[in-house]
């Protein structure tokens, strides 16, 4: 493995996620093209040997000879990339990310939940709660270098449905923090969940203006991509393992302290719910929408929700 300038702790994540995920691996790689892609695609490699969770025969990737510890196995994996060159958000979208300014990674691992329903809601909550916790104040860098303290503690950070982190102003506006894109392939007897996160941390050149640019750095002035991986790898396992046992509903309370779309009006792309007010969550996970038709359910794979510009955000 090359000698990175960012010191990541694998061995140290490792110690602390393996009692929960046994037969875990943690892998750092400085350039790949999509941590969730690399991660499928390994999946999808299934032998005997491999499903039996052994180590099968290494595949090394043509873009890190680092990369490929096990290349074809179910064992839960924590893929990290300090550079991830065609990270892919929902409907294919392209990712942005720069070296030391963003965190990617993808962790895979078999899930099997009762319902699928509200996973990303889930895991957003779970992001929020542990970047932004209620009762820790939260900090800025003033114009001259010194720190400020913020809005309320636990407010900075919202979840905009369906896997979406804003950075919230004081004026009611916010601006997109990261993402979750979540997949799942069937690999042998099981269904493996790859879970991809983008993070913001360092303020960037990005052509993403419909959403705005926000970063961590905004939250905790010395925060680096290893700092803010140590703070979400735990509560991101613990809320899979929480929602394979629970679902989505062990989240519904906290979600609905950090959800923007509550109450707003918004402009959808789907073809019976063009506009409306959205009024909350159906048990799956599904947007509820006020229209002049009714409420109306908006699934998460069918829309792109917009804030409609004369209300703000």
């Amino acid at each position: 493995m090359s000698d990175h300038t960012l010191r990541w702790g694998a061995e140290a994540l490792w110690e602390q996620l393996t009692p929960q995920l046994p037969g875990l691996s943690v892998e750092v790689v400085a350039r790949i093209s999509s941590t969730n892609t690399a991660l499928l695609e390994r999946a999808r490699i299934v032998t005997p040997a491999s499903e039996e969770g052994e180590v099968a025969q290494v595949r090394r990737s043509v873009e890190s000879t680092a990369f490929g510890r096990r290349t074809a196995d179910l064992q839960p994996c924590l893929l990290v990339a300090e550079h991830q060159t065609h990270g892919r958000g929902r409907h294919g979208r392209l990712w942005q990310a720069a070296p030391g300014a963003s965190l990617t990674f993808s962790l895979a691992l078999p899930l099997s939940p009762k319902d699928w329903g509200g996973l990303s809601l889930a895991l957003g909550v779970a992001l929020a709660e542990a970047l932004d916790p209620p009762g820790k104040p939260a900090e800025r860098a003033d114009e001259g270098g010194a720190s400020a303290t913020t809005r309320a503690p636990g407010q900075r950070l919202g979840v905009k449905w369906p896997n979406d982190l804003w950075l919230l102003d004081d004026e009611g506006g916010g601006r997109k923090l990261g993402g979750i894109l979540i997949e799942t392939v069937a690999a042998g007897s099981q269904r493996l969940a790859v879970i991809g996160v983008g993070l913001n941390v360092l303020p960037m050149s990005t052509s993403e203006v419909s959403t705005g640019y926000a970063c961590l750095q905004e939250i905790t002035p010395d925060t680096t991509a290893p700092k803010v991986l140590a703070q979400v790898a735990k509560p991101l396992v613990d809320a899979l393992q929480l929602f394979e046992r629970e679902g989505f509903q062990a989240f519904a309370a906290t979600f609905a302290r950090r959800d923007i779309l509550s109450g707003r009006a918004v402009l959808t792309t789907h073809p019976d719910v063009t506009e409306g007010i959205v009024i909350g969550l159906a048990p799956d996970g599904s947007l509820l929408v006020r229209t002049d038709q009714g409420v109306k359910e908006v699934g998460s794979g069918e829309v792109s929700v917009r804030f409609d510009p004369q209300q703000g955000l």
